[in-house]
């Protein structure tokens, strides 16, 4: 490790092509951008007026193309909310004939309304307790399975639902299935956050406020918005970065600790912004992010933890004792060399102990590489460089990969690696795996498809991820390629960091080879 007194070199001054006050037109820039604007006349004319539009601003465009994504992303899942009459008269959810497989429309949030006994007046979510499988020798004690932000967010949504079901009945609104209210009100406050996360990557992005059109029109937002309630620690996520930018780290911390409570990744975003605050001798600044994390999840969490601790204890224990996921890359393993050897004889109220040691070492393994990156490379990557890396390892590696996770991974990516045909193109990817998973869990009886055909998507995906991080650290070592700091930027979710010089740096011995 050396310290050094001179200032670091700048290869985005070098390689320059933008004044650094001018907004970076993709038309211009991007070759797939220039030819999807051909239906609406081709790229921006040389002597147009840009950002002289008294309404239409890069970020308006961009939300008002989430909100017709977000749109689509509900119809394809309406088919799930619709109700039939049974032979009783009485009107019921029709899942009949595996429609939420057949329609491709399966949404967690459909059964968890009753599964978490969310449609019974009167619960509270890590409070109420419910026995599943009585009887049997699976018999088990069950509470609300998700972290306490998501799941006050439910019984929130439930409530709502409530008073909306009561409000019908009065004759003040109009009527429906309380599952499809509950969905109806769950989708509306999802898809605002995911126009917050829009938003977030726009101001993040700064010269590059189109690139935010990205995480707009995703094809995972059209397939996985609904999916679960990722949106949520995807959007905290986002806003905890652009508070980071704006050089607010205690707000940042704020926002990471709210995501952490929500989901965990977000907290992941800590590790990259340690490497490159030590890098740039800034320990100070990331300290009151942490700190402001650790409170923020602290203050949500305890009161929970303290009043209903097996309530509170639930998420933690139903990850450990959880098995490799279908979408995981162990159950890929096991599938095509037929090694069972990751989950064992999985017992019910216990940890598969090889799988989680095996995940977890192999995840440990990855933010090392990546710190170490983050400390050799010739200039300081760019923190939504790192951040992208780490929360794609921890999807390579973890045992679960839950379909709506790749949501995790737009916002980063579009800061990360602003090339929109190599987005689009692992977007696309990731989102068509939908297709195969819901008519594997048809099943093959009822002329679904068998599970090699899911898992042969599930390989491709995982490459096209791969491919993106290869093509990150290429980036970081090679900084004259990377597009945004070809245009005459450093690091615009940089805060503190954005061209701050180095004060600690790990030098690469050189082989005796390279020497010589």
């Amino acid at each position: 490790m050396s310290s050094q007194s001179e200032p670091t070199p700048d290869p985005a001054s070098e390689t320059a092509s933008l004044d650094a006050g001018k907004r970076v037109i993709p038309s211009w820039t991007d070759p797939f951008a220039a030819t999807a604007t051909r239906p609406i006349g081709g790229p921006l004319g040389e002597h147009a007026v840009i950002g002289r539009h008294w309404f239409w601003t890069p970020l308006r465009v961009g939300l008002l193309l989430a909100v017709l994504t977000l749109t689509l992303g509900w119809f394809g899942k309406a088919a799930c909310i619709q109700q039939y009459t049974n032979d009783a008269g009485q009107a019921e959810l029709d899942w009949r004939s595996g429609k939420p497989y057949v329609a491709m429309c399966y949404s967690d949030i459909v059964p968890l309304y009753g599964a978490e006994q969310l449609d019974r007046p009167g619960t509270f979510p890590y409070a109420t307790q419910w026995v599943e499988n009585e009887g049997t020798p699976q018999e088990q004690v069950r509470y609300m399975e998700y972290p306490v932000l998501t799941g006050l967010f439910q019984w929130v949504n439930a409530k709502l639902t409530h008073a909306w079901t009561e409000a019908s009945e009065a004759g003040w609104l109009p009527g429906a299935l309380p599952v499809a209210v509950y969905f109806n009100v769950t989708a509306l406050f999802l898809g605002l956050a995911w126009l917050a996360a829009v938003w977030a990557v726009a101001r993040t992005a700064r010269r590059r406020p189109w690139d935010a059109a990205l995480v707009a029109v995703s094809p995972l937002v059209v397939v996985h918005a609904f999916t679960n309630f990722d949106t949520l620690a995807a959007a905290l996520a986002a806003t905890g970065l652009l508070a980071w930018a704006r050089r607010r780290p205690m707000l940042a911390g704020v926002l990471f600790g709210l995501g952490a409570a929500a989901k965990m990744y977000p907290l992941f975003l800590l590790g990259p912004l340690l490497v490159l605050c030590l890098r740039a001798g800034k320990p100070r600044t990331w300290v009151k992010t942490a700190v402001s994390t650790a409170l923020t999840w602290a203050a949500v969490n305890l009161p929970i933890a303290l009043a209903f601790p097996d309530g509170w204890r639930e998420f933690f224990r139903l990850n450990a004792e959880r098995g490799m996921d279908p979408d995981s890359l162990y159950n890929v393993i096991s599938y095509f060399t037929g090694w069972t050897g990751f989950d064992g004889e999985l017992v019910r109220g216990e940890s598969p102990v090889w799988l989680n040691a095996v995940s977890g070492a192999l995840f440990l393994a990855c933010c090392a590489g990546i710190a170490y990156l983050g400390l050799t490379a010739p200039v300081r990557p760019r923190v939504a460089q790192l951040c992208f890396l780490v929360v794609a390892a921890f999807l390579l590696t973890n045992k679960v990969w839950s379909p709506q996770y790749s949501l995790w991974l737009v916002p980063l990516a579009v800061l990360a690696i602003p090339r929109w045909r190599l987005l689009l193109g692992w977007m696309i990817i990731d989102a068509v795996v939908w297709v195969p998973r819901m008519f594997y869990y048809l099943g093959t009886d009822d002329k679904g498809l068998p599970e090699g055909w899911f898992l042969g998507t599930v390989v491709l995906r995982d490459i096209a991820v791969i491919g993106l991080c290869v093509l990150v650290i290429r980036e970081i070592y090679r900084p004259s390629t990377d597009l945004v700091r070809m245009g005459g930027e450093d690091d615009p979710a940089g805060g503190v960091l954005d061209r701050a010089r180095d004060a600690y740096v790990f030098r690469r011995r050189r082989s005796v080879t390279a020497a010589r």
